[in-house]
């Protein structure tokens, strides 16, 4: 994912009162876990084409929220250990709510 060219770097906005319809999940600064490989679409100079730039179940904290400027969607520029990555919503998940998850797999069921 190219953030110069997908990504609106515009703060979202939104007056008092209102809110989006389908607004973004996570917000600046939430710490996010990757829930696949998330693999280099180009975008990084440094990394070849279609490598891993942040593997599974990496956590990072999310940066900036913009939206892709085709679709409307948004996109999260998420902060992998010193690497910046675009992310769309279902790749990745909240550091808390996968947490969550774990624990309650791990409760015995009645």
């Amino acid at each position: 994912m190219n953030p110069e060219t997908l990504i609106d770097p515009t703060p979202i906005d939104i007056p008092a009162g209102m809110a989006p319809a389908e607004g973004p999940a996570y917000q600046w600064g939430q710490r996010v876990v990757a829930l696949a490989d998330l693999l280099n679409d180009g975008s990084h100079p440094d990394v070849p084409a279609g490598e891993v730039l942040v593997e599974w179940g990496s956590e990072g904290e999310v940066v900036q929220v913009g939206l892709h400027e085709d679709t409307q969607l948004p996109v999260y520029m998420v902060d992998f250990d010193g690497r910046v990555v675009g992310c769309e919503e279902p790749e990745v998940m909240l550091a808390m709510e996968l947490q969550d998850l774990a624990r309650l797999s791990r409760e015995p069921r009645p």
